[in-house]
C-alpha cells in the first residue's frame, strides 16, 4: 500500500479557531487520513500551531503574558479542542520547536549559498511612540485595492491581496494606535523569488491539472503577475533567529525570520519532532528527503493559504537544491461564511470550535461541516441549515434506523441477533445497491470530493431505511416470524457496515454502533464489495445491546437559543 503524508494548514496561535478554519483544513485532512488508514495505507498526518509573527506577540501582550508562556498555554488549549473534535493527528507540534529552528536555519543557509537570499537596505515603518520598527502586522490601515479599513500590513483579510505596510492608506500602529509613523532605513534578508520564477512555473505546470481548479487558478494568478523578491526577516522579539554564523550583523540586531518563511518548514520540523520521540522506530527523513517516488503528499488549506503553499514554499524548496518532498496534491477550500458574512477570529464573529463542543458532541459538527464543505464555492453556515441537517440526516436517517431495528429486535426476539430464513430477492437487491453505493462512496473519498462522499454515505443510510419500510418487520412478524427475523438480521448487518464505513465522518458514533454487537473477532477495517452484498458480518446468535440515542433531534427552542446566543445574521 502507498505511503501518504498529509498536512493541514497550521492554525495560528492567537486564539481559538472558528468553524470556518476547522472545515477549511484540519477536519477534511482528518477525514481523509482516517479513510486511508482504514483502507490499509501507511499514513502520517502532521499539523502544528503556528507560533511566530505579530499575532502571537499582540495576543500575549493583550493577556499580559510573556510570549513563550502564552504560546505554550495556547498550544495546549488548541490541542484539547482538536482532541475534542477527534482529530487523529499522528503528531501536533509547535513551530517554535528546536527542530523547526534547526531546519529553518538550514534552509536559509542553503538558499544563501545558492544565491537566492540577498541582504537589502529598505525603508520600513518606525513608530516613535512605540520606540521600534513595526513589522507588517503591527501596522494597520486601509487597503489600497479594496478599501477595507482594517487591513494588516502583510495581507488584506478582505480581498486577500498581499501587502507591504507602506502600501496602506492612513496607517496606524497596532500596538499603540499612533498615527505618528515614520519611514526609516533598516536591513533585511530577501528571498529572490524572481530568480526562481521559471522553475516554480515548470513545477506548477506538472501538477496543476491534477489540483482542484481553485488551487491551480490561484497559483497561476500569482505566477502570471510575476514572482517578486520578498523580505523573509522581521524586527520582532519572538521568532526563529537569523543564524549569527551567516549574518552576524543582522543577528546582532535581533532579526528573526518572517512567519511565512518558517511556518511551512514546520511541516518538516513537526515530523522531526514526531520522530525524535521514538527515534528507534521513526524515520522523519524517509517522509521528506528523497521521497518523491515513495510518498504521496497531500496538503489541506483554505484559499487564502494557497499562494504560500503552491508558490512561495515550493520556491523555497527548489532554491535549497536538495531533494525535499514537495506537495503532490493541494486540496483547497473556499470559505465557510456565517449567514453570508465572514467568520472572523479578530472580530469574534461566528461559532468558534470551543463553543461548538460546549453545545453538542463533535460528530454533529464533523458531519455537518464535511457534508457542506465549501469546495466549489463559499458555503454559508446558518442555524436553520444546521438543525435541519442534524435532524434529517443524523437523527432521522441514521439514528432512528439504528434505534428502531435494535429496540424492536430486542423486544420481539431477545438480546441476540435472530436467525430467520434464507436471504431472498429483497436482500439480494439490497446487497447490490449497498455494494454500488459503497463503491461510489469510495470513489469520492479517493478523489477528495467530500460533499459527494457525504451524499453517498447518506444514500447508504437511506438504503437501510428503504429496505426496512419495504419489508416492514413490525407487520411481517404477525404472519411470518422467520421473515421478520431475516429482515432484522439483515438490518443489523447494515448497522455494522455503517459503523465501519462512517468512521471517517463520525468516529464516536461509529464506535458506539460497533460496540452494540458482541463480536469477539471484530477487526474489520473496511467492507469489501462481496461483504457488502452478502451482509453476513454479524451472524445469528450474536449478543447485542441497544445503545443510547445516537443523535438527539434539535427543536425549535434549540434553534432560537442558538440564534439568540450567536446571532442570526452577520455583524454589519
Amino acid at each position: 500500500m502507498a505511503r501518504h503524508l498529509i498536512t493541514s494548514a497550521l492554525p495560528y496561535i492567537n486564539g481559538i479557531k472558528h468553524l470556518g478554519n476547522m472545515v477549511g483544513s484540519m477536519l477534511p485532512a482528518d477525514v481523509y487520513s482516517r479513510y486511508l488508514r482504514q483502507r490499509g495505507h501507511d499514513v502520517l498526518y502532521i499539523c502544528a500551531t503556528d507560533e511566530h509573527g505579530t499575532p502571537a506577540e499582540l495576543a500575549a501582550k493583550e493577556q499580559g503574558l510573556a510570549v513563550d508562556a502564552f504560546c505554550a498555554q495556547a498550544h495546549d488549549a488548541q490541542k484539547a479542542i482538536y482532541d475534542g473534535f477527534a482529530l487523529a493527528f499522528d503528531y501536533f507540534g509547535r513551530s517554535s520547536s528546536a527542530q523547526n529552528v534547526e531546519i529553518t536555519q538550514h534552509f536559509a543557509r542553503r538558499l544563501n549559498e545558492n544565491g537566492f537570499i540577498e541582504e537589502r537596505a529598505i525603508r520600513q515603518v518606525y513608530s516613535p511612540a512605540d520606540g521600534r520598527f513595526l513589522p507588517d502586522r503591527y501596522v494597520e490601515g486601509t487597503c489600497p485595492h479594496c478599501g477595507y479599513d482594517k487591513a494588516r500590513g502583510d495581507q488584506c483579510e478582505n480581498c486577500t491581496r498581499v501587502l507591504d505596510p507602506t502600501d496602506l492608506i492612513d496607517p496606524r500602529s497596532a500596538i499603540s494606535g499612533s498615527t505618528d509613523l515614520e519611514v526609516r532605513e533598516t536591513k533585511h534578508l530577501f528571498l529572490l523569488q524572481s530568480k526562481l520564477q521559471h522553475e516554480v512555473e515548470a513545477w506548477v505546470s506538472r501538477h496543476e491539472e491534477d489540483w482542484p481548479q481553485l488551487a491551480s487558478s490561484i497559483a497561476r494568478k500569482w505566477l502570471n503577475e510575476g514572482l517578486h523578491d520578498r523580505a523573509i526577516t522581521r524586527d520582532l522579539d519572538w521568532g526563529i533567529p537569523v543564524p549569527a554564523d551567516t549574518w552576524p550583523e543582522l543577528a546582532a540586531e535581533g532579526k528573526v525570520f518572517y512567519v511565512w518563511f518558517d511556518a511551512p518548514i514546520e511541516y518538516i520540523g513537526a515530523t522531526k519532532e514526531w520522530a525524535d520521540r521514538d527515534p528507534e522506530n521513526r524515520d522523519w527523513r524517509s517522509w521528506w528527503y528523497e521521497a518523491d517516488d515513495t510518498v504521496r503528499y497531500t496538503e489541506f488549506m483554505a484559499k487564502d493559504n494557497v499562494p504560500f503553499h503552491t508558490v512561495m514554499f515550493p520556491a523555497t524548496e527548489l532554491g535549497v537544491r536538495e531533494p525535499w518532498k514537495k506537495v503532490d496534491y493541494v486540496k483547497a477550500f473556499n470559505w465557510l461564511t456565517y449567514y453570508g458574512g465572514k467568520f472572523s477570529t479578530s472580530q469574534k464573529r461566528g461559532v468558534f470550535t470551543n463553543q461548538a463542543l460546549d453545545i453538542l458532541p463533535a460528530d454533529y459538527w464533523r458531519y455537518f461541516l464535511i457534508a457542506n464543505a465549501p469546495e466549489s464555492d463559499d458555503s454559508s453556515f446558518t442555524w436553520e441549515h444546521f438543525t435541519s441537517t442534524v435532524n434529517k440526516d443524523l437523527a432521522d436517517t441514521l439514528g432512528n434506523f439504528v434505534n428502531r431495528v435494535l429496540s424492536f429486535s430486542k423486544k420481539r426476539f431477545g438480546e441476540a441477533v435472530p436467525a430467520g430464513g434464507e436471504p431472498g430477492e429483497a436482500e439480494a437487491r439490497l446487497g447490490g445497491e449497498i455494494a454500488g453505493l459503497l463503491a461510489e462512496y469510495e470513489s469520492h473519498m479517493e478523489s477528495l470530493q467530500f460533499r459527494k462522499a457525504a451524499a453517498a454515505l447518506r444514500a447508504l443510510w437511506s438504503a437501510g431505511n428503504s429496505y426496512l419500510e419495504e419489508k416492514a418487520p413490525w407487520l411481517q412478524i404477525k404472519t411470518d416470524k422467520d421473515g421478520a427475523a431475516l429482515t432484522l438480521r439483515t438490518a443489523m448487518n447494515l448497522i455494522h457496515l455503517y459503523a465501519v464505513v462512517s468512521e471517517p465522518f463520525i468516529p464516536s458514533t461509529s464506535a458506539a454502533m460497533r460496540r452494540a454487537f458482541s463480536l469477539p473477532d471484530d477487526t474489520a477495517a473496511w467492507v469489501t464489495a462481496d461483504e457488502a452484498e452478502s451482509l453476513t458480518a454479524v451472524p445469528a446468535g450474536t449478543p447485542f445491546t441497544v445503545p443510547p440515542v445516537l443523535f438527539a433531534k434539535l427543536t425549535d427552542e434549540d434553534l432560537e437559543t442558538y440564534k439568540e446566543r450567536f446571532g442570526g445574521e452577520p455583524a454589519a
